[in-house]
């Protein structure tokens, strides 16, 4: 009995390393790619340093330690868990040499170059911690020798503590931030190291090992065993990938694919101990490969079933987990049971087998992370790169089977793949998306880029099936010139411009009518690239031929360029998904306003939809500390502008001199006054406001809460809002209007009041007090269009229960157009109106002035 609990102790610290060497590599993924960027190159290299370090750790351990009595190996085990400790300890103090080092060699390098850097400081950073780690295998196998089963116990529990590692950083990085969450770490793994030296005091070495011969596999059997492992780590970056885009790809549901990834592992290798190795060694190719078609035949109903409603993020995770776990845990059970298997039917058992095994197998999971992400998944796709993976998975496996299951699980994977070897279309993976057909499909490593029309002709761009925002519709449209509008508003003798994300090119777009200047995009997505300039011309004036594009990271770009810029503008992106809250980060911020010019402006775009009053805070807050007190705010509809400028607000009396001589379709025919009204004031001092920065993150753990909030409403929001906007004396002292153009100014400011006030009123169901608003709001500034567009759908939305008495149809959607001219709905009925009388010049003239309006309106189901 002593020596059962002795054991039980034993495997309970085993686990524990589990959770240490996870949490450490979630955390030093994260650290890589703040210092690499957000792109999921930083990953894949990460995941196969730490794969190859863990494969030689593993087979050098196997040769050195594989017969230390269990006394000497606990005592391995613990200078291994505290040295990795230190290092854990120590790298954030080696992050600012590395970080000088990279911007002095990285700079001029072009993305590919930049890109096979990256991949080596990765390896720099993370091969030799992983590699005392695989050395720790062998070791704990060594610990654990007396106990039956060992290596099924030993790789199982890990595997358990492992999965709870992944979870771990979810908790600490919201509460501490980086450096803190590795030191929690390091902390926990010094008392692991001390647990295993007082255990290694009391340890009853179990036989006599000094005479014991070292097991070597096959050289094939460890071939096998790699192919194995190549198979396993594709599968787990091709789920990450095609689950974490219908699950939304947020820290935590990253974190719950690798937890539950992690958990089959471990109930495999606890399970192993009632198989039988040679039936299940044959079972397990032909199962494994079958059961991994399971995840995209699910595919549509696990998107299905995540577009459900949720009361609150705890809840939608245990689903999203669930579905999860239906889709994966046969195959991960069936792979963590192979290893033990393999120990007990090549090498009897022998706990110095497991070693082998081991490192073989990590070796190949990390070349299958770079052949799966950089070469499977651009060439095949996602589903086509997972039907390779579960291909390669049966013939690997195939080694221990019987030779006549091969062909015939060849030929059934093969026949139940072809189905399913191309995502299913966005139509069927998007339940709001219903009558979308897809027009084009680009996929690589960065991003799963579509671009899809629907049934009006409108066209979509979607990014990893996550909506951008970036739509032809005529509204979106609008929104996205006008935030190139509003910055180049207000740097009147602007030469250049530098936009920090493309999307569509509709934003770039609005720059057009400023005249000739410098444009520079920068978008990592290639699919973006080719989708903006194919498919979104029509309504982005052909913008791509007439900016210079650059294939790169937002933030790398601004780290390693040295130009500088009149304008830097941030686009709308989700915040919450994984590594995009960076971009609302200070150091971000600090970046940006390095690389403008003297009385440059920086203007980053919000979607209030997106926050809550806190969130929001936290970011003003974080913008305010790099631009000072003249950080401005302007709302633009549901957008919110945040505006630093690098020296100085500009001299308003030339902002109006430039804006006169400035076409109006340059500020969207509104106007200079309209514009100038949306000021919302300075940003105020928030003393006890965190800030979101890349080493101790805020938003990120916040924002996913707020898709399942059903308290929240955007009314709070406003309110918030509203409750710091600055009266018209304080705006006109800050922006440094004339004297001679208060009124105008102030007329104007008056109806942007009144069109929050509508839009508070329509939150809270009155509408006619909301249309009352709108009304005075136009009255006041007839070329502010949100009124307009306010009014005219309403009228418009009124014709569904009956006309206006003594009206035609027609005449009340002229009525519509009176109120707004460019309402492309109203034109479309005119236009159906008018092909039905058969009046041909009638309906060419509505087609025209649609066309206008909505270039894709006419195109029949976006072709």
């Amino acid at each position: 009995m002593g020596d059962l609990r002795r054991m039980a102790l034993l495997l309970l610290i085993l686990a524990g390393t589990g959770v240490t060497a996870l949490a450490y590599e979630v955390l030093w993924t994260r650290m890589l790619s703040l210092l690499f960027g957000v792109s999921i190159f930083g990953v894949v290299f990460t995941v196969a340093a730490f794969m190859a370090g863990l494969g030689l750790g593993g087979m050098l351990g196997a040769q050195r330690f594989a017969f230390l009595s269990s006394s000497r190996a606990m005592r391995v085990l613990a200078v291994i868990e505290g040295l990795l400790a230190v290092y854990a300890l120590l790298l954030p103090f080696l992050l600012p040499a590395l970080d000088a080092l990279l911007a002095q060699w990285g700079g001029g390098m072009a993305l590919p170059a930049w890109q096979t850097l990256q991949g080596a400081m990765a390896l720099l950073l993370l091969f030799l911690p992983a590699f005392a780690m695989g050395l720790a295998f062998p070791a704990a196998l060594a610990a654990a020798d007396g106990l039956p089963h060992a290596v099924a116990w030993v790789y199982g529990v890990n595997a358990l503590g492992g999965a709870l590692g992944a979870l771990l950083p979810l908790w600490l990085l919201p509460a501490f931030g980086w450096r803190q969450a590795v030191a929690c770490v390091a902390g926990l793994g010094g008392m692991l190291a001390c647990s295993l030296l007082l255990r290694a005091r009391h340890a009853a070495d179990l036989g006599m090992r000094a005479g014991m011969k070292p097991v070597r596999p096959a050289a094939l059997d460890l071939l096998a065993y790699a192919g194995v492992g190549a198979a396993a780590l594709m599968l787990e970056v091709l789920w990450t990938r095609l689950f974490g885009t219908v699950l939304l790809r947020t820290e935590y549901v990253l974190a719950v694919l690798l937890c539950v990834y992690l958990l089959g592992i471990a109930l495999g290798s606890l399970l192993s101990r009632w198989m039988r190795a040679r039936a299940w060694l044959s079972l397990l190719p032909v199962l494994a490969g079958l059961s991994g078609l399971l995840g995209l035949y699910a595919l549509p109903y696990v998107a299905q079933a995540a577009a459900g409603d949720f009361s609150s993020l705890g809840g939608a995770l245990l689903a999203q987990g669930a579905m999860v776990i239906l889709c994966t845990l046969p195959v991960t059970l069936l792979l963590g049971a192979w290893l033990p298997l393999l120990s007990r039917r090549v090498g009897d058992g022998q706990c110095a087998v497991g070693g082998w095994w081991y490192g073989a197998n990590s070796l190949g999971g990390a070349v299958g992370a770079l052949v799966g992400g950089f070469v499977l998944l651009p060439l095949l796709g996602s589903a086509g790169a997972l039907i390779a993976a579960l291909a390669l998975l049966l013939v690997s496996g195939m080694r221990w089977a019987d030779r006549r299951w091969g062909g015939l699980g060849l030929a059934v994977l093969a026949l139940l793949a072809w189905p399913v070897h191309r995502l299913p279309s966005v139509a069927e993976l998007l339940p709001a998306m219903q009558d979308a057909r897809d027009l084009f499909v680009y996929e690589d490593v960065v991003a799963l880029t579509h671009v899809v029309a629907r049934a009006d002709g409108q066209r979509v761009l979607l990014s990893d099936l996550q909506r951008m925002d970036a739509s032809s519709e005529p509204t979106a449209v609008i929104v996205q010139k006008n935030q190139a509008r509003l910055p180049l508003l207000l740097c009147p003798d602007a030469r250049s411009i530098l936009f920090l994300g493309i999307g569509t090119g509709i934003t770039a777009a609005g720059a057009l009518p400023f005249g000739d200047m410098q444009r520079v995009g920068v978008e990592l997505s290639r699919g973006a690239m080719i989708a903006a300039e194919r498919f979104f011309a029509p309504v982005n004036d052909g913008v791509v031929r007439r900016l210079r594009l650059i294939h790169d990271d937002a933030r790398r770009f601004l780290r390693a360029s040295r130009a500088h810029f009149d304008v830097i503008l941030g686009d709308l992106f989700h915040p919450d998904m994984a590594g995009r809250s960076n971009l609302l980060s200070v150091e971000q911020f600090a970046r940006a306003r390095a690389r403008l010019s003297a009385r440059g402006v920086f203007v980053q775009w919000l979607a209030l939809n997106q926050f809550d009053p806190h969130t929001l805070q936290v970011v003003l807050h974080s913008f305010r500390q790099v631009f000072g007190a003249h950080a401005w705010v302007f709302v633009d509809g549901y957008r919110l502008a945040m505006v630093g400028f690098r020296d100085a607000p500009p001299d308003m009396s030339a902002v109006l001199r430039r804006a006169a001589t400035l076409p109006p379709s340059a500020l969207g025919g509104e106007g200079v006054w309209t514009w100038l009204a949306r000021f919302w004031g300075t940003i105020p001092d928030f003393p006890s406001t965190p800030v979101q920065s890349e080493w101790a993150p805020v938003i990120e753990y916040a924002l996913p809460r707020l898709r399942y909030d059903v308290g929240l409403s955007p009314l709070a929001m406003w309110r918030w809002l509203w409750r710091w906007r600055q009266d018209d004396a304080r705006a006109l002292a800050t922006l440094g209007i004339p004297a001679r153009d208060a009124r105008l100014f102030q007329a104007a400011r008056a109806a942007a009041g009144l069109d929050v006030r509508s839009w508070m009123a329509e939150l809270l169901g009155r509408t006619r007090t909301a249309m009352m608003f709108a009304q005075r709001a136009r009255t006041l500034n007839a070329r502010d269009r949100w009124p307009a567009i306010a009014l005219a759908d309403a009228m418009y939305a009124s014709l569904e229960h009956g006309l206006p008495k003594g009206l035609s149809r027609r005449q009340a959607l002229r009525k519509v157009l009176a109120i707004y001219p460019q309402h492309a709905e109203s034109l479309r009925a005119l236009l159906r109106l008018a092909e039905r009388r058969g009046d041909r010049k009638a309906a060419a003239r509505w087609r025209e002035r649609l066309r206008q309006v909505s270039p894709l309106a006419l195109v029949s189901g976006g072709s």
